[in-house]
């Protein structure tokens, strides 16, 4: 019978970081991930301040600041004339002054090779998990199948879910998200990057016009674009045709125009239905759900991945022990979502403020421009930029990293 102390289900920031920290506290962890490797698009790419002042009490800041990234240091909205600017990020303390943009492949492979280096440590690549193991009422372990079609069992003392939004171990477990309204969905593509064209791995650019927001994200070789739209209007979308697409593009990105043919059908475009949710009980005996899988964040301000590493750190320092000493019950994983509550709702909340009050009426033609008055007063008092910058880069409740998963 295969056996772990900590079965954690998802290889993204969470299981990852989560899998690290527990290894270095001298804790049998198997990480079990579905893919062969980190290599996917469409992930969300920004590492906020509190993230890289984790990862540097991990003893990997120099390793992270030599992933390809570009640094973003301003809050704000795309404009016709512009960008409304609302946080600066720059003003907070230094070296912690900026939001990374980082492929999220390359961070995850940095923290699996540090993770590689714990005698307790076990990732497992192509393995994915196929449902729970019980006893009773208790989750004691997972089911898997290997790519080559190889089934098994893996028991633990605690599984832990990391696998997303669209949780399997959720379900199984029966827990059931309370789902909140929201106005946008993503459509996200590839566009090719000319050798001539300068820009930083990992820099952002925004285009808004007519009802449609984008953003392009520069990799090597090619642009990681995004479409936003009114929720809801896929069938439309697709119903409209390639060309009605490939001119939404050209209106809200003008200097992407001569590339959009690169978009040869409408299986070329990925549509990611945003969700806002959030599990009020994040746990059942045995198992945990932590990240994505107990509350999906909309892709504004890119919080998610950051409250996705904050719930794995405290995680870790809140069951560490319990778990050393075989007896973690229901009452320590309650702690982490008692832990980790707030800082989830101040971020769903502000999210849904701008759900309504800025992308709402423009994507819904209501508006053909955002609320002036945030800027405005940003540009009056120029202090105030340092709140929202505070809230999104650094968060209510920042978590550290626990003394046992520091490096010097």
């Amino acid at each position: 019978m295969e056996r772990t102390t900590c079965a954690i289900v998802g290889g993204g920031p969470a299981g990852m970081v989560l899998g690290l920290m527990l290894a270095r506290a001298g804790i049998a962890v198997t990480v079990l991930e579905k893919h062969g490797d980190f290599l996917r698009d469409f992930r969300g790419d920004t590492v906020h301040a509190s993230t890289i002042r984790l990862i540097d009490e991990l003893g990997l800041g120099r390793e992270f600041r030599e992933l390809p990234q570009s640094r973003l240091q301003t809050i704000g909205f795309p404009s016709d004339d512009g960008m409304y600017v609302i946080g600066d990020v720059g003003k907070l303390r230094e070296p912690y002054n900026y939001i990374a943009m980082v492929p999220q492949w390359d961070l995850l492979n940095l923290l699996a090779d540090a993770g590689r280096t714990e005698p307790t440590y076990t990732l497992r690549m192509n393995t994915e998990v196929t449902g729970l193991l019980r006893r009773d009422s208790k989750v004691i372990g997972v089911r898997y199948r290997t790519a080559d079609g190889v089934e098994g069992e893996l028991h633990a003392d605690l599984t832990v879910a990391c696998d997303g939004r669209t949780s399997l171990l959720r379900e199984q477990a029966g827990l059931v998200p309370e789902q909140f309204p929201v106005p946008l969905d993503a459509w996200w593509f590839r566009l090719p990057r000319r050798e001539d064209e300068s820009g930083v791995a990992g820099s952002l650019r925004l285009g808004f016009a007519d009802g449609n927001m984008a953003l392009a994200i520069t990799r090597e070789g090619f642009y990681q674009v995004a479409l936003l739209a009114q929720k809801g209007i896929d069938p439309r979308l697709r119903a409209e045709g390639l060309e009605a697409f490939r001119e939404r593009i050209r209106r809200a990105m003008p200097w992407l125009a001569d590339r959009v043919g690169a978009i040869k059908s409408m299986d070329d475009v990925k549509m990611l239905d945003v969700k806002v949710n959030r599990l009020h009980q994040w746990h059942t005996d045995g198992l945990l759900c932590i990240g994505d899988a107990a509350h999906a964040m909309s892709p504004i301000g890119g919080i998610g991945i950051n409250l996705a590493v904050q719930d794995a750190t405290a995680t870790a320092r809140l069951l560490a022990e319990p778990l050393r000493q075989g007896r973690v019950g229901e009452a320590d994983l309650a702690k982490v979502r008692r832990r980790r509550w707030l800082p989830m709702v101040v971020a769903q909340g502000l999210q849904r403020l701008l759900h309504r009050a800025v992308l709402e009426p423009v994507l819904t033609g209501k508006r053909n421009t955002y609320p002036r008055g945030p800027a405005l007063a940003t540009r009056l008092f120029p202090p105030l930029r340092a709140v929202p910058a505070y809230v999104v880069a650094i968060g209510v409740r920042p978590e550290h990293a626990p003394d046992f998963a520091r490096r010097v």
